[in-house]
C-alpha cells in the first residue's frame, strides 16, 4: 500500500470518528437541553402562592346566611409543593349593612359584614384530609358597643372560634364532611342553674355528592346536621340535634369575552330555622 492510499484511508478513518464523535455530543447536548428544559419548567409551574376572589349575592355557610346582601370575598394561601399542607387567609367584605343593637344607647346601628378567618389544611391522601379554621367575624363589634380585639375568643363577646374538621371522599363525587367547634365560643354555650356557662362541643356532619355533570356543568346535592355530646343548645340549633343545611348546588362554567367564568348557584334549606335561600358565586379569579 503506497504512503498516498495509507494517508487516505486513516484520514476516512478520522473522519468517521469524527462524524461518530459529533453525533454522539448532539445527542448529549439535546440530552442536557431537556433535562434543564423540565427542570425549568417544573420550577415555572410550582407556584407557592395563590390568590382568589368571588362575588356573591350573601354568604352561607352550614345552613346560616351569615351576611343577607351582596359580598366580596377573597383568600391568599400557601400551598406546599407536594400539594398536601396548605395555610391560608379568607375574608369577607359586604356592599351593604345589617342592623346591631348598642349596647350603650340601645339604639340600631349600621354595620357592614367583616370577616378575616385563618385556615389550615392537610392532605394525608387523595381521599382524606383534617383541616383547623379560626373564625374570626367581626361585623358589628363596635357598632354594637364592644371593643374590637381580633385575637379575642371570650365566648361572650361573640364573634371569634375555632372548628376542627375532617373530610373523606367515599367516591371521587362523595364527600363525607364532619365539624367539630372546640370549647364553645361566639356565643356557643348554656347558662348553668348556678350561673356558670357550660361551653358546648359543637358537631357538624354533612354529605355531599355530584349527581350528575357534563362537559361544563355540574350538580351537587348535600344534607347536613348538627348536635352536641355535652349541651342541649349547639352553635347551630337552639335545642336538640337537628337537620339544618339541605339543598343543591349547580355549576357552569360561563364565557365572558373568551374568560372561563365559574359560577356556582347554591339553593339551601334550613330546617330548623325554616329558611330558604339561594346563594349566587361567581368566582372572579
Amino acid at each position: 500500500m503506497t504512503f498516498i492510499n495509507k494517508l487516505t484511508k486513516t484520514t476516512l478513518i478520522m473522519n468517521q470518528k469524527s462524524k461518530t464523535t459529533t453525533i454522539v455530543l448532539c445527542l448529549l447536548a439535546c440530552f442536557t437541553l431537556n433535562i434543564v428544559s423540565a427542570q425549568e419548567e417544573e420550577k415555572e409551574e410550582y407556584s407557592p402562592f395563590s390568590i382568589s376572589a368571588h362575588l356573591k349575592n350573601m354568604h352561607t355557610w352550614h345552613g346560616f346566611v351569615v351576611h343577607p346582601g351582596a359580598m366580596i370575598a377573597s383568600s391568599l394561601e400557601y400551598n406546599s409543593k407536594n400539594k398536601k399542607f396548605t395555610f391560608g387567609f379568607w375574608g369577607g367584605a359586604s356592599f351593604s349593612t345589617v342592623d346591631v343593637d348598642n349596647i350603650v344607647t340601645g339604639e340600631n346601628e349600621s354595620a357592614y359584614y367583616k370577616e378575616v378567618s385563618i385556615y389550615t389544611k392537610y392532605r394525608f391522601s387523595d381521599k382524606f384530609f383534617i383541616e383547623a379554621v379560626t373564625h374570626n367575624n367581626y361585623t358589628g363589634v363596635e357598632e354594637r358597643g364592644d371593643k374590637l380585639s381580633y385575637w379575642s375568643y371570650d365566648k361572650t363577646q361573640g364573634y371569634n372560634f375555632v372548628d376542627l374538621n375532617f373530610g373523606y371522599n367515599v367516591t371521587p363525587n362523595t364527600l363525607l364532611y364532619f365539624a367539630t367547634i372546640i370549647n364553645g365560643g361566639s356565643g356557643d354555650y348554656e347558662v348553668q342553674d348556678n350561673g356558670d356557662l357550660e361551653n358546648s362541643w359543637t358537631h357538624y356532619f354533612e354529605v355531599s355528592s355530584k349527581v350528575w355533570q357534563n362537559s361544563n356543568s355540574s350538580l351537587s346535592l348535600f344534607a347536613g346536621g348538627a348536635w352536641s355530646f355535652i349541651t342541649d343548645k349547639t352553635f347551630y340549633t337552639q335545642g336538640a340535634g337537628n337537620l339544618i343545611n339541605v339543598g343543591a348546588t349547580f355549576n357552569k362554567q360561563l364565557e365572558i369575552y373568551k374568560y372561563k367564568v365559574p359560577v356556582d348557584v347554591t339553593l339551601m334549606w334550613n330546617p330548623e330555622q325554616e329558611k330558604t335561600v339561594i346563594q349566587l358565586d361567581l368566582t372572579l379569579f
